[in-house]
């Protein structure tokens, strides 16, 4: 007979809950408005394909007579890489043309090289207000984000909730926060790619309403994924084969659920085939370097590879790859994220081995194929961004718990994870407002010192930044806390409500 707990309890529990994600989502707003238009990488690309994801509108989006490869956006729009070319931005500050402008661009998804799903979504909700559209859509990003985590939450069961709480809080600063509050496509993709195979895991454990639940989401996340990049479909199968390997039998009830998972297979392939971007994994990006020799390049690749993996920690830069993090921020990420993943494989069966293995493999194999296929070296080409969904998927494979295996933190463990986490995301949030404010040039705490760009709000940098640092250090200290220490921590809660947990085969 279960037992409720008491209404106190209940309530501590349910503020915990709603805390979370409302602190989240002001921290990610704090960086939706920490840099200008066309900040994120390849924006002069992707923010023409949304203005354009609906086709033809007077005002946003207009064919080119002649030019059939060409569209014409505002001008805010078209010229928008403006603001990384200097050391600052400076397309708030030049001489704008008159307001209405419409400027051809070849820029576009107009030929369809990604899949329509993001550009179509997101062009629901442009206006004739470049800026304010701008920054509509990164907060939209970040409410996709915090809302779909927390639906997540919600139907998982209690040891699950666990691994989706780690995964995130050790694998999404500074890259992580940076992109799903951004107008770039990556940010779909990492939300899929670092929640879609917990869903599926949840969907085969669960029965019942929870079941459906958990299916309905594995379906949007699914979508969401290969709906976004070519690559993300790739990842949306490799996290249906991770579920599958951690959930397969024999019995009848599993091979009905399997086929939701299939069906979001063929999804899957669909948007790879479709999208021309897919031709990258044969023919690899352009311009190739065709002096190194393969035995050379090969070995090269082989040994600065992590270098890719740890960039999404910080050791590569945000934005345009122009804006360096200091060593605060990916020393305390790359010894957190190792430390984490590390203690998770105290919990371990062959089924969690081998799906580890095989995201591991594909974090390896990915970026040395493109590498190779580009004849390119680490450093170019290949970013980080392009791994960081199953970055995110092998952290939260290495932190998921086997029955009779568990592994937790104490409370100064936990303390300190969440303070160094939290100042490695003060840290990047800072650098990254004072490379577009004044410049890397400028080294001054104050950011309402020395300012030549900021938006036309009436709160200051120095305003904003504080508020991003306050509200992540607050939802990251009480998710820890309450999964760790506060929360309950029977042996019941370490397995899955419906059935049992990962065998120890």
């Amino acid at each position: 007979m279960l037992v409720s707990p008491p209404a106190p309890r209940r309530r501590r529990r349910w503020t915990y809950i709603a805390l979370v994600p409302l602190l989240t989502l002001l921290a990610l707003v704090a960086w939706a408005v920490s840099s200008p238009i066309g900040s994120s990488p390849d924006d002069d690309y992707h923010l023409p394909s949304i203005w354009c994801g609906l086709g033809d509108r007077p005002g946003i989006c207009e064919q080119v007579p002649g030019h059939p490869d060409q569209r014409a956006v505002p001008d805010a729009i078209a010229d928008s890489k403006c603001n990384v070319k200097p050391e600052i931005a400076v397309c708030q500050n030049r001489q704008a043309p008159p307001a209405g402008t419409m400027t051809p661009t070849t820029r576009g998804n107009f030929q369809g090289i990604y899949p329509p799903v993001y550009y179509s979504f997101m062009s629901i909700f442009v206006t004739p207000n470049v800026a304010a559209t701008v920054i509509g859509l990164r907060i939209l990003n970040a409410v996709i984000f915090v809302g779909l985590m927390s639906l997540l939450y919600w139907l998982l069961a209690p040891s699950r909730r666990r691994t989706l709480i780690w995964t995130w809080a050790i694998g999404i600063v500074p890259l992580g926060m940076f992109l799903v509050a951004s107008n770039n496509p990556s940010a779909w993709a990492v939300i899929s790619g670092g929640s879609l195979w917990l869903a599926l895991l949840g969907y085969f454990e669960s029965s019942g309403r929870r079941a459906i639940g958990l299916g309905i989401l594995s379906a949007v996340l699914a979508v969401m994924g290969a709906g976004a990049r070519a690559d993300g479909a790739v990842y949306t199968v490799l996290a249906i084969g991770v579920a599958g390997v951690l959930s397969i039998d024999r019995s009848r009830a599993f091979w009905l659920k399997a086929i939701l998972p299939a069906a979001l297979v063929v999804l899957a392939a669909f948007f790879y085939l479709t999208a021309g971007q897919s031709g990258v994994s044969s023919s690899g990006f352009s311009n190739k370097d065709e002096v190194i020799t393969i035995p050379a390049l090969l070995w090269s690749n082989l040994l600065n590879l992590p270098s890719i993996w740890a960039g999404n920690l910080g050791t590569w830069g945000l934005g345009w790859l122009d804006t360096p993090m200091p060593a605060v921020v990916w020393v305390t990420g790359v010894a957190v994220f190792g430390a984490v993943t590390f203690a998770g494989l105290r919990s371990a069966s062959a089924r969690k081995l081998i799906a580890l293995a095989a995201v591991f493999l594909t974090l390896f194999a990915i970026p040395m194929w493109l590498l190779y296929v580009s004849r390119a070296q680490v450093g170019v080409q290949v970013q980080p961004r392009y791994v960081l969904p199953v970055l995110l998927m092998f952290a939260g494979v290495a932190l998921l718990t086997v029955r009779g295996r568990t592994f937790g933190f104490g409370r100064l463990q936990v303390a300190v994870i969440a303070v160094v986490v939290a100042v490695a995301n003060a840290a990047a949030l800072h650098v990254n407002m004072r490379r577009y404010i004044s410049g890397l040039t400028v080294n001054d705490w104050n950011l309402n010192h020395y300012v030549v760009w900021w938006w036309s709000v009436p709160i200051s940098p120095m305003v904003a930044w504080l508020f991003g640092v306050v509200t992540f250090a607050a939802a990251i200290a009480l998710a820890l806390w309450y999964i760790e220490v506060r929360g309950p921590r029977s042996s019941a809660l370490d397995e899955p409500d419906d059935q049992p947990a990962v065998t120890a085969a």
